[in-house]
């Protein structure tokens, strides 16, 4: 028998509470699906019974990709479509902002920055927008602009356009739009968004995103609050201390932010700080609302709590998803909660009021820097549960390979590196880090099953290797399997640095598969209920790994109250449906591109019936070919009147 929730009359309570949704609120209407996030829906009529059935209702093409050449910066599209006012809104790898009929995908309206986003921008790894915001006057009057759709650009520019026309709302900033960048910004450097802003009552609150690696002295993250009407700074929140700027920056919150409407709190997921690899000139314990969750007064700004997951972080192991907002059940009472998943695969439930773990945690001894000038942390922090629901640390020992030949060479390579678990500091020799900079997981972040008490997570299960390069020695031509990857400076540091994942000659993982996971964890207890491989790997000639290996993957899943995970997010060019109490996959149906974005879904108020959709266009971090498809499915419409009738009450 499958545990529904602990046997008493409030954990009752609670489950009857999560199904008494209406359906009429099954819509999408911000990020995440709500301001707290979860990426969880109400909606119901597509089931374990007739998913099988799930067909494609509409396809939109944006247009708006590359694959890298005649000058342009690859494409990843990641946006989370939401759905508000009866019209569904999303944003292109190259921010230009469409509004869609939801049933049938037909445009009603686009808009494109003035002037447009640079298709050669270099700022960020990729050409990124992972959603837009909507806003609507408290007197629900209809008038010009009186419904906003807050929209970021990458190049650090926000945009207020008419959500009925999208015509620029010429009060807002310089006739509709508002240069982050000509803001304070603390630092030498630029300010990139990539996801979109938080609406509290009449404030657009926005993070950044900012280059890792360039240099010590970049801009600070600074969280900014500007008036939704009029694009005035209303409040700035730094997370770096004052004596520090000059000696760092960064742990900005690139990834999206949460809020607690109810209690008008913000929830901040900040960053490691500038430069990753090196934090000499950043020592000791101050920067304690770095590699952090931190509640803000969404009003003012104010700090409430920080909750550090990282101390003194070495590993670029930013916080890189949305804080998901729940409720965890304890002692016969409902404690309001938040879950911060982890670059390192690890889950933190915290009390959303207090910061304080809801599981217990200890600091747990780890390796010490051997590079001079370096004095990294003496601990770490580690929650007793959830257990990971990522692989952590890497020896040769491990080492895996398709022959033994390309075995042998993973482990030979790996003995002659530092390989000292999860913490292993970066070394001048050269050392593993498993999980990778990736993840673990990564702004697709967690869904939030409030039926089933689950924390519904997939992750990336790869190793990377990382090199301090003195800074005279940056340029020159490096022989050997740590010669390759991606180089970076961190000016004003005495070390550069180069990474990339451990590949055996072959050109594949050195570690064992699978190499991407879905779990399902207890909300309440933090014990795993399932664990099983996700998604596929291409090979040659269209062909695909066996199932057992998973895939690399980004974006995150869709859990719905009947008991449904959709997800893309892989390689193999899929979304499928998986049945949330054992992790079975039930449907699945082929993508114009990798799906590698977040699902949403809605129940229309048009036509009665439940979609689905996803962004499917690919990212630049996993492979080609890119692309620009929104896809929507939904059960034909015999089959979803079939299952009205059968739930409707005979007289």
């Amino acid at each position: 028998m499958n545990r529904l929730l602990p046997g008493t009359l409030a954990a009752v309570a609670l489950l009857l509470s999560g199904l008494a949704i209406a359906q009429d609120d099954a819509g999408w209407p911000s990020y995440g699906g709500a301001a707290g996030g979860g990426q969880y829906s109400p909606a119901d009529q597509i089931d374990a019974a007739n998913v099988g059935q799930l067909e494609q209702a509409w396809v939109y093409r944006t247009g708006d990709f590359s694959n890298g050449g005649d000058g342009n910066r690859a494409t990843t599209f990641e946006a989370n479509p939401i759905l508000a006012d009866g019209t569904l809104y999303i944003c292109t790898p190259y921010n230009r902002v469409v509004a869609l009929v939801p049933e049938t995908g037909a445009e009603l309206w686009s808009f494109e920055p003035d002037p447009p986003l640079a298709r050669d921008y270099d700022q960020q790894h990729s050409l990124i927008c992972r959603g837009v915001s909507y806003w609507a006057a408290a007197d629900g009057g209809g008038g010009t602009c009186e419904q906003r759709i807050i929209a970021p650009v990458l190049d650090g520019r926000l945009l207020a356009l008419d959500a009925r026309s999208g015509a620029p709302c010429t009060d807002f900033g310089d006739g509709g739009s508002l240069d982050i960048n000509d803001a304070d910004i603390f630092g030498e450097g630029v300010l990139n968004i990539t996801s979109p802003p938080v609406i509290f009552q009449d404030l657009a609150i926005v993070g950044t995103a900012i280059g890792d690696n360039q240099r010590t002295d970049m801009p600070d993250g600074v969280v900014r609050a500007y008036d939704v009407r009029t694009g005035a700074l209303r409040w700035t929140w730094d997370p770096v201390p004052a004596d520090l700027v000059a000696e760092t920056g960064a742990a900005n919150a690139w990834a999206p932010m949460s809020l607690d409407t109810g209690r008008g709190i913000l929830y901040v997921p900040t960053t490691s700080p500038s430069p990753d690899y090196w934090g000499g000139f950043r020592p000791g314990d101050r920067l304690d609302a770095v590699n952090a969750v931190v509640a803000l007064d969404a009003a003012t700004g104010t700090r409430l709590w920080a909750r550090q997951i990282i101390h003194h972080d070495l590993f670029d192991n930013d916080m890189p998803a949305q804080p998901a907002l729940t409720e965890v059940y304890r002692d016969g009472r409902t404690v309001p909660a938040l879950v911060q998943a982890t670059k390192m695969g690890q889950l933190w439930v915290l009390d959303r009021l207090t910061g304080a773990p809801l599981f217990p945690v200890h600091e747990r001894a780890v390796p010490q820097s051997d590079v001079p000038g370096e004095s990294s942390a003496a601990t770490q922090p580690v929650p007793s549960l959830p257990k990971p629901i990522a692989d952590q640390g890497f020896t040769a020992d491990d080492a895996w390979g398709l022959t033994p030949l390309d075995r042998d060479w993973c482990a030979d390579t790996v003995r002659e590196l530092r390989a000292d678990g999860l913490y292993t500091p970066p070394s001048v020799r050269g050392s593993v880090q498993r999980p990778f900079f990736g993840g673990g997981s990564n702004w697709g972040g967690v869904a939030i099953d409030p039926v089933r008490r689950l924390v519904i997570g997939n992750v990336m299960n790869l190793v990377q290797w990382v090199r301090l390069i003195p800074t005279a020695e940056l340029d020159e031509t490096v022989a050997g399997p740590l010669g390759g990857g991606e180089r970076a400076r961190q000016k004003g540091a005495p070390y550069g640095m180069r990474r990339g994942v451990l590949m055996s000659p072959l050109g594949v993982p050195c570690n064992p598969p699978p190499w991407g996971t879905l779990t399902a964890v207890d909300l309440d207890t933090g014990e795993r209920r399932w664990q099983v491989p996700f998604g596929r790997v291409p090979l040659v000639a269209g062909m695909l790994g066996p199932a057992e290996w998973g895939s690399p993957n980004l974006g995150g899943p869709l859990v719905t109250a009947s008991g449904l995970i959709f997800i893309g997010a892989s390689m193999d060019a899929r979304i499928r449906a998986i049945n949330a109490w054992t992790g079975q996959t039930l449907w699945q149906h082929d993508l114009p591109f990798d799906g590698v974005a977040t699902p949403m879904t809605f129940v229309s108020k048009t036509d009665g019936m439940q979609y689905v959709v996803l962004a499917a266009g690919g990212s630049s971090l996993l492979r080609k070919p890119l692309g620009d498809a929104l896809v929507a499915f939904r059960l034909p419409a015999g089959a979803a009147a079939a299952r009205q009738d059968a739930q409707t009450p005979s007289e």
